[in-house]
């Protein structure tokens, strides 16, 4: 190796490094920032310096004089339902997809496809006025339904891609044995689906747990709404309340990290699995 060529693979490693250091940053700056500024008066919201006057008023004021409990209960509602259903739906569809070919297989494929095509904006009127003649406006179920209508599709070609990795023998294996093609899905293949379905509970969680726009336009009254929707009463037209809005977000972001806590070692394989067969 010549002198030229260490003195480029030392700059290459130099690069990368300092790239890497750079987005960690990057990345870390938002989240610890807003932690920061959860702990510090009002006064002190837009101040460039760290703590001066720690201080747990933010939080004590979001716990005890808002409607956040309200807000959380309504929004842990909502994401259990979103996630079992979402996930029992985006399975048992994928498995379907995957292994099974009956008539209107591929309209129904595309018809998964071109629902994600579709921008939220456009969405909110007709949905909007669906839920209102169902009745479901100011309900968790139709904010349940609504976001089915948008993990589901998107985490049941992720769940086909998963199952296409799959081999067919352990079907067929099951078949021999006299199970059903249900019991074959149920009790050989769930088992060896945990990275899957960690992917589609996780991506079924972040869909209901951060949405605003639905959460705002289907639930009015202070006590029916969503954390994320919450999160907007301390914005209005006069101003915002910083110190309790970032409290709110940093509490908000608790749960979220637990999840991912939980579901981070599947993730990576049950993406790629998604994605190297559909």
């Amino acid at each position: 190796m010549t002198m030229r060529t260490q003195k480029r693979g030392r700059a290459a490693s130099v690069g990368l490094h300092t790239g890497l250091l750079l987005g960690t940053v990057v990345a870390l700056f938002p989240p610890l920032w807003l932690l920061v500024t959860s702990f510090k008066p009002d006064s002190e919201a837009f101040s460039t310096a760290l703590v001066r006057e720690f201080t747990l008023s933010n939080y004590d004021h979001v716990l005890a004089d808002t409607h956040f409990l309200d807000w959380f209960g309504n929004s842990l509602i909502v994401v259990l339902g979103t996630t079992l259903i979402g996930v029992f739906i985006a399975s048992t569809t994928g498995y379907a997809l995957s292994r099974f070919r009956f008539p209107g297989m591929r309209p129904l494929m595309w018809v998964l496809l071109i629902t994600q095509m579709f921008p939220m904006a456009v969405l909110i009127v007709p949905l909007y006025n669906t839920m209102a003649r169902l009745g479901l406006l100011n309900q968790p179920v139709g904010l349940i339904v609504t976001y089915l209508t948008v993990a589901v599709p998107f985490c049941a070609w992720m769940m086909k891609g998963f199952f296409d990795t799959v081999p067919i023998s352990i079907d067929e294996s099951g078949r021999v044995d006299g199970l059903s093609p249900f019991g074959t899905f149920w009790r050989l293949i769930m088992p060896l689906a945990k990275p899957g379905l960690a992917v589609t509970g996780f991506y079924t969680f972040v869909t209901a747990w951060a949405e605003v726009a639905y959460a705002t336009a289907f639930m009015t009254g202070e006590e029916n709404l969503t954390l994320a929707g919450g999160l907007q009463t301390f914005v209005n037209r006069y101003g915002a309340d910083w110190g309790s809005m970032t409290a709110a977000a940093v509490i908000i972001a608790v749960p979220a990290a637990i999840v991912f806590g939980f579901a981070q070692r599947h993730l990576v394989s049950g993406m790629t699995a998604g994605a190297v067969k559909s």
